[in-house]
């Protein structure tokens, strides 16, 4: 039985406040809920009985079975899905020095929990395993980031500091952002380590961020020379920009 309190403490877990308070974080669906099974502490799991007969043993702090109606009432989503769970939001020690041997993402003012889940889901897919963020980037596990990364929070690491400051404790390290003015990615000579900046879905990399920035670059339309949109969504620039660097791992120009 899914009581009225479990339900008010599930929903509450939406705002920011009770997840910093708590420590805790929401996630929701079947497959999803299972991903993070795997790699994250589960406080609270609530599942229809079919799902959990599917699941095996199940290592949770409180398990309660609930049904389709129940699941409704308490869950966040449009259509929900067979199960919800509370997991402990973990502590991870950022660590400088790997930073020198791989490809990482800075992420500078990313607004949108949904931009923010694609490039942590992107991130996942090309290999980077840390992502590096401001302040006032979305919160890493509001629901709809959660929901939107696809089980990668659990493989990418993310990390919040004050990006200028920590940009210039950074000595001789390769730094790119993508421009309107920069060099062509697809003519440019990438290197194997390093950030790759992008900045917030408006306004772009903030004036303080991009002076920091030694590498420019830009992603040409084609063909060019003719009208087209002004700009790329940031997580498909994301994309690109991070497909051109793993391509010129295995394909030198």
């Amino acid at each position: 039985m899914l009581s009225k309190n479990k339900i008010k403490f599930i929903k509450s877990l939406e705002k920011k406040k009770q997840r910093l308070e708590t420590g805790l974080f929401l996630a929701e669906g079947n497959k999803l809920v299972a991903d993070l099974l795997k790699s994250f502490e589960c406080e609270l799991l609530i599942a229809q009985a079919s799902w959990m007969a599917m699941q095996g043993d199940l290592t949770v702090k409180e398990l309660i079975v609930a049904d389709e109606k129940e699941i409704e009432k308490a869950s966040l989503l449009k259509n929900p899905q067979d199960v919800i769970a509370v997991f402990v939001q973990p502590h991870v020690r950022l660590e400088k020095n790997l930073l020198e041997k791989e490809l990482s993402l800075v992420l500078d003012g990313i607004q949108d929990p949904g931009n923010f889940g694609t490039i942590i889901r992107l991130a996942d897919w090309f290999g980077i395993k840390t992502i590096i963020c401001s302040p006032d980037t979305a919160d890493v596990y509001n629901p709809k980031t959660v929901q939107a990364s696809m089980g990668s929070i659990a493989r990418v690491n993310i990390f919040y500091e004050f990006l200028p400051e920590w940009l210039d404790e950074l000595k001789a390290f390769p730094v790119y952002g993508t421009f309107l003015d920069g060099q062509n990615i697809y003519q440019e000579k990438l290197s194997d380590s390093g950030l790759i900046i992008m900045g917030n879905e408006g306004n772009g990399i903030r004036s303080e961020v991009e002076k920091r920035i030694n590498n420019r670059l830009y992603i040409p339309n084609f063909p060019q020379g003719i009208a087209s949109t002004e700009s790329l969504n940031v997580a498909v620039a994301t994309a690109i920009t991070c497909a051109e660097f793993r391509r010129q791992q295995v394909y030198s120009i």
